[in-house]
Parts: C-alpha cells; sequence; structure tokens
C-alpha cells in the first residue's frame, strides 16, 4: 500500500517551515455523505466527528449528503458544494458567527462519489465529463485560499467499482432499479474514478505553485480502501466472516416495473463489524 498522505505544496518562500505539530486547532469540512455528520449514512460515528475529537480539534462541519461538486456540472437535488454549502461557510463569516484563525485552521474535502455515480456521469444524465467535475473540486482550494485560507486536504475518490452498487456483481438496489449492466458500470466506474483522481493530482500541483503560502494535503482514500479491500482482516473485526462485497443493510430490490417487494438481509450486533460496506453505496464508518 503506497503511503496515503502527501504534501503538494508548502509556503511558496524558500526554506519555509510547514504545519507545525500542534498549530491546527479547527477542522472545517466539505463534502458528500461519506463526510455529512448529520444525516450519516450507517448510523455510526462519521469520520470528521471522530477525527476531531482524536485530535482535540474544534469541528465546522459543512458538508450534506448527495451532493455533487456543483448542480451547474451534475445536477442533484441535493445542497452541492459551489452552490449551497461554500455560501453558507461565507454566509457565517461574514455575519461573524464563524470566527477562526486560518493559520489554525484546515479545511478538507472529499467528494466526486455523486458527480460520477449514478444519475451522473455514470449514467450519461449530465452534459459534462470527469474533467469538470474534477476541475470544479480543485477549484474549491483557490476559493477558499483567495478568502484568506491557507491550509488544505484534498481527499481523492475511493475505487467505487469495489462498492456493491458498482461492482460487477450489482444488483437492484435501493439507489437504483432500473435495468443496467453490471460488468459494463464496474469497468466505467474504473475509468472515472481512476482518470478523475490523476486529474485532481495534476492539477492541485499546478495549482499549488500559484498559492504563496499555501499547504496542500493529499490524502489518497483510493489506496486505503482498496487495502481494506484486499486485506480486510487489518481493518475489521466482527465476529461474522469477513465480508468486503456484501453490505451490512443489503437489500435486493425487484427491477424497474416488476412486481414484488425487496428482499432484505441485515447484520446485527458485532457482525456488522464484518463488513467494509454498509449499504450498497456507503462504507461502513
Amino acid at each position: 500500500m503506497r503511503v496515503t498522505f502527501s504534501l503538494l505544496a508548502a509556503a511558496a518562500v524558500v526554506n519555509a517551515a510547514g504545519v507545525l505539530p500542534g498549530q491546527i486547532k479547527n477542522l472545517v469540512t466539505f463534502g458528500d455523505s461519506y463526510t455529512d455528520v448529520v444525516n450519516v449514512g450507517d448510523g455510526g460515528t462519521a469520520w470528521p466527528v471522530y477525527a476531531a475529537g482524536y485530535a482535540k480539534l474544534s469541528l465546522f462541519p459543512f458538508a450534506r449528503s448527495g451532493a455533487t461538486c456543483s448542480n451547474n456540472i451534475t445536477f442533484r437535488p441535493f445542497p452541492p458544494l459551489f452552490e449551497s454549502q461554500l455560501p453558507t461557510y461565507f454566509a457565517e463569516v461574514e455575519n461573524k458567527t464563524l470566527k477562526l484563525d486560518s493559520r489554525k485552521t484546515i479545511y478538507t474535502l472529499w467528494i466526486g462519489t455523486n458527480d460520477v455515480g449514478s444519475n451522473a456521469l455514470l449514467t450519461g444524465s449530465d452534459k459534462a465529463t470527469v474533467v469538470d467535475t474534477t476541475r470544479c473540486a480543485v477549484n474549491w482550494v483557490k476559493v477558499l485560499y483567495e478568502s484568506g485560507a491557507r491550509n488544505f486536504l484534498f481527499q481523492n475518490m475511493i475505487p467505487l467499482q469495489l462498492v456493491p452498487m458498482y461492482s460487477a456483481a450489482a444488483y437492484p438496489n435501493r439507489f437504483w432499479n432500473a435495468p443496467f449492466n453490471a460488468t459494463e458500470w464496474s469497468v466505467f466506474m474504473t475509468e472515472l474514478t481512476t482518470a478523475g483522481n490523476a486529474i485532481a493530482e495534476l492539477l492541485l500541483q499546478n495549482l499549488a505553485r500559484t498559492l504563496p503560502g499555501a499547504h496542500i494535503g493529499l490524502f489518497d482514500s483510493h489506496s486505503l480502501f482498496q487495502d481494506m479491500f484486499n486485506r480486510p482482516s487489518a481493518y475489521l473485526n466482527g465476529t461474522a466472516p469477513l465480508n468486503v462485497t456484501g453490505a451490512v443493510n443489503a437489500c435486493v430490490f425487484p427491477e424497474q416495473g416488476q412486481p414484488g417487494d425487496p428482499f432484505c438481509t441485515v447484520a446485527q450486533g458485532t457482525d456488522r463489524d464484518s463488513f467494509l460496506w454498509y449499504v450498497p453505496g456507503y462504507f461502513v464508518a
């Protein structure tokens, strides 16, 4: 497994120091359901809550479930990053309900899952490409930098082709029960996430050179989740056989237009800790 965190840029001053241990006191989060602390996909503890508590940081969460980077690129009826989350953040800064020292604050973004997924790029329902959605996400750094932010952590997309919803063994589920070719989806999703992550890293490297004093970190969520999939015993400790292809709460729906009710299996108690995924499209926090 490759190192899951890398520093893309430090202050653009010769021999300038990076972020010092203990310097960061605040964590500001943006993104989708993978980061939302209100509508938590698995009913557990959202990672920002755990991370802030572990590092003794004050948490300021703006991520919202279902979000894309911009509804002007991939429309979904949920609060997007650029049309909702960022304006909410800036409004709180403007009315002084949010007062943060930029030197002591790190801003994170984890987005892209909904941009590339069903009802978006995967199913061809938007006139956009993964270049458009990735450029949008990287632009988040520039927008916040221009407002005074200096410390950023960009999290890339996980290997979504491993998620039960997008794997070659996918089945009709609560998120998508229209007819589809699971093998085609899996191959296409591999291309979308791999290309999107590579584009993001290159764009961030180029952007970093233009932002004096910025510190930009790239957290490689893709490699982390691939490693969890490959070596579940290093991460999962449930009482059922370890399972990285199923889900805690798995419901097989009849195909759209067909009669019948969903057939569901739900793991209970400590058996839940044996699964990598909670529902077909969401991991176990």
